[in-house]
């Protein structure tokens, strides 16, 4: 039987682009343009490169969005993944990570999976704990933030790079793994693998075709919501400290001030 990957991925805002609040105090993802968070595609080339290793295995490409969310699913396809899952569902609005860990656990059991790569973070959110939410509600073991992946006898395993130390760590399949940005550089598609991409199939699935409630995400099931929120205050003018033979004082006295020293 081949081998399942699953990679979670998100489709995000631009980051260079001006990003703000809606109405509602959740992000306007209509006034600026997306594109696949870059840290996802760290997750799919790590999921390639087990695919490639075991010589056997599918790629499905999961992502929760808007109808513009397909342009993410198009890019992982064009990396090289097999099918995608698009799950699109108006009550989907406003869905914080424990709503959306919800509609991912439910959208990969109907896809079935031996392993769930997911990048360490999204680029929008950085919360980085839909991984560990997944997994727990999966009821799979989590190796998270791994820099390294291998795949072999029922074991993923890879390397956990921390401030002073590295660990090696391992769980059984079928788990669930993040991997950071220093796993390795994402392929660049090729005008082969673009032109393949449009073939490939991508379902489309909303909240009922997964058995899940509308007051469960969305902002109506959210656990946590942006109350209040106000525009960045305009850049004010430095302070210029001129040296006449007492600017190192000035500056030191300016930068105590600020408890820079």
């Amino acid at each position: 039987m081949s081998l399942r990957i699953v990679v979670a991925v998100k489709y995000v805002p631009d980051a260079t682009g001006d990003r703000h609040f809606a109405g509602d105090l959740t992000t306007d993802r209509d006034a600026v343009d997306g594109l696949l968070s870059e840290l996802d595609e760290y997750a799919v080339e790590q999921a390639l490169q087990i695919a490639e290793a075991s010589g056997d295995a599918e790629v499905t490409v999961v992502t929760v969005g808007p109808e513009d969310a397909k342009d993410a699913l198009r890019k992982a396809l064009s990396m090289g993944a097999d099918r995608a899952v698009h799950v699109e569902d108006e009550g989907l609005h406003g869905s914080d990570v424990m709503g959306t860990s919800l509609v991912l656990a439910k959208a990969v059991e109907r896809v079935g999976f031996d392993l769930v790569v997911t990048g360490m973070a999204s680029t929008d959110g950085t919360a980085g704990v839909v991984p560990a939410l997944l997994a727990e509600r999966l009821g799979v073991p989590q190796v998270t933030l791994l820099s390294q992946v291998t795949v072999g006898g029922g074991v993923v395993s890879g390397r956990r790079d921390g401030d002073t130390a590295s660990e090696q760590v391992e769980a059984s399949l079928p788990a669930v793994v993040s991997v950071t940005d220093q796993s390795g550089e994402a392929r660049y598609p090729s005008f082969k693998g673009i032109m393949a991409a449009k073939k490939k199939p991508v379902e489309s699935l909303d909240l009922s075709d997964l058995g899940i409630e509308a007051d469960q995400v969305g902002l109506a099931g959210a656990w946590s919501v942006v109350d209040e929120a106000a525009a960045r205050p305009a850049r004010t003018a430095g302070v210029i400290v001129k040296d006449e033979g007492e600017g190192g004082k000035q500056l030191a006295e300016f930068l105590a001030t600020q408890k820079f020293i």
